[in-house]
């Protein structure tokens, strides 16, 4: 069955054109002209992946994108008219996974949307791993501190287990971008951070002042236990 894409965008010619030449591309599309109704599609229809543009009536996308992010790992692409860095710094995060500037190429919005897609599916193990009172189970992919289970998003439980696999070694942005979002992810490292910040307020005592996994100023991150 092909993959389901929910398009968010209060442009009724723009959203029919774009739906249209999805279709035709082989994604099943639902639609949506307002943040409220796209809540409501996102909860009925469960994409694969949400197009969700920033200016919207009732809700703003980077409210819908915040509150998606809360219940799912499901990809978000932004489509917006701005251009400023602040902009798109605000979208990623807010929990977008990549930010395409209008205008754009169908070509070049049917590429990011392939290049998340692929890389939706989460990375599964048949291990276990530990340290200190941390443990994941990859199989599960569950995650404890002693016997508090954790409510980790796939992304999330995704970089936790890269970063515990090379416990004491330093991982680039760059590296965790590759590994965890793939080779031909369009976002930028930022993302990494957004989401090393949201491990550390659900795995660290003091998440201003991190002992599991510590900054490497300039070049990453190192997960120490």
């Amino acid at each position: 069955m092909s993959d389901k894409i929910l398009l968010v965008d209060d442009d009724p010619i723009l959203l029919d054109t774009l739906a249209f030449n999805l279709r035709h591309a082989g994604y099943r599309v639902v639609t949506a002209l307002d943040g409220a109704a796209a809540l409501e599609q996102a909860a009925a229809e469960k994409p694969d992946l949400v197009i969700l543009d920033l200016m919207l009536p009732e809700l703003d996308g980077l409210t819908v994108c915040r509150s998606l992010r809360q219940t799912s790992e499901v990809p978000i692409l932004i489509l917006t008219a701005r251009t400023g860095e602040l902009d798109k710094i605000v979208g990623l995060e807010s929990g977008a996974d990549d930010y395409l500037t209008k205008p754009f190429s169908l070509g070049e919005l049917q590429a990011r949307i392939r290049a998340l897609l692929r890389r939706a599916g989460p990375r599964a193990a048949g291990e276990e791993i530990r340290s200190g009172d941390l443990t994941l189970h990859l199989v599960s992919r569950r995650a404890f501190i002693g016997d508090k289970e954790l409510l980790l998003t796939p992304r999330e439980f995704s970089l936790l287990a890269e970063l515990m696999r090379h416990q004491g070694a330093v991982l680039t942005r760059d590296l965790l971008l590759t590994r965890i979002w793939g080779y031909d992810f369009y976002g930028d490292t930022r993302t990494v951070d957004v989401h090393i910040r949201w491990l550390r307020e659900k795995i660290e005592v003091d998440p201003s002042n991190p002992a599991r996994i510590v900054t490497v100023r300039g070049i990453g991150y190192r997960f120490e236990g």
